[in-house]
């Protein structure tokens, strides 16, 4: 770490402190400023983890406004917010939606990736089981998330490539593209928005959860 982060950071708690008596009659965006002054001086580059992953798009923003406010967020906003990560979704580039399930396991079930330790050879995860239950035999997964277990078995899907199941299959791959298009203020990573996961990763997860012969459907 840097001697000047370091000193920033052991002078913010003094700076606070000192400040303390005239700074409650300050303007909440006054608060806002300082505190992202703090955090970001405590930032910095290394590795492939870049001080940018600071800055708030507009869906972040809005919704961490709403929640740091108690409220739900307006619903001109959140729709508004809908409709322009709606824009972000692509679709697969050989109209395929589906990959090998095995395969979406293993990314179901890997965390790497993305963070200062890794590299850009590192093949990210899904870390799906970190906010949900998928098979009924991994007993280690987070509820966060709703259960995915029975996914496209609930939704009725016996056949991915019918037209009966396109629409579920279509809205499966938007909610794993941009989660936020379908729910302003999602918890869910944009996973192929935000270059989490690749194109074919996406498909082999879309397996795991349609696929008529993956666990999840048994």
């Amino acid at each position: 770490m840097q001697k000047s982060t370091i000193a920033t950071l052991l002078a913010a708690p003094v700076l606070v402190l000192g400040l303390s008596a005239c700074v409650s009659s300050l303007p909440s965006a006054e608060y806002d400023r300082i505190t992202a002054e703090v955090v970001k001086a405590s930032f910095q580059d290394k590795g492939i983890a870049k001080v940018d992953r600071l800055v708030q798009d507009d869906a972040n923003r809005e919704c961490a406004a709403a929640d740091v406010a108690g409220k739900p967020i307006d619903e001109k906003v959140a729709k508004a917010i809908e409709e322009a990560e709606m824009k972000t979704v692509k679709w697969p580039s050989d109209g395929k939606f589906l990959g090998d399930w095995k395969e979406g396991e293993k990314i179901a079930q890997s965390g790497r990736g993305l963070t200062w330790t890794d590299n850009e050879k590192t093949v990210n995860g899904g870390n799906c089981y970190n906010c949900h239950q998928i098979t009924k035999e991994e007993i280690s997964f987070g509820t966060l998330g709703p259960s995915l277990y029975n996914y496209g078995k609930l939704r009725g899907v016996s056949d991915p490539n019918s037209p009966a199941s396109k629409a579920i299959v279509e809205y499966t791959w938007g909610k794993m593209w941009n989660s936020r298009a379908y729910n302003a203020c999602s918890q869910m990573p944009r996973a192929g928005h935000k270059g989490i996961l690749n194109e074919q990763q996406l498909k082999h997860v879309m397996a795991l959860l349609l696929d008529p012969n993956s666990p999840v459907n048994k």
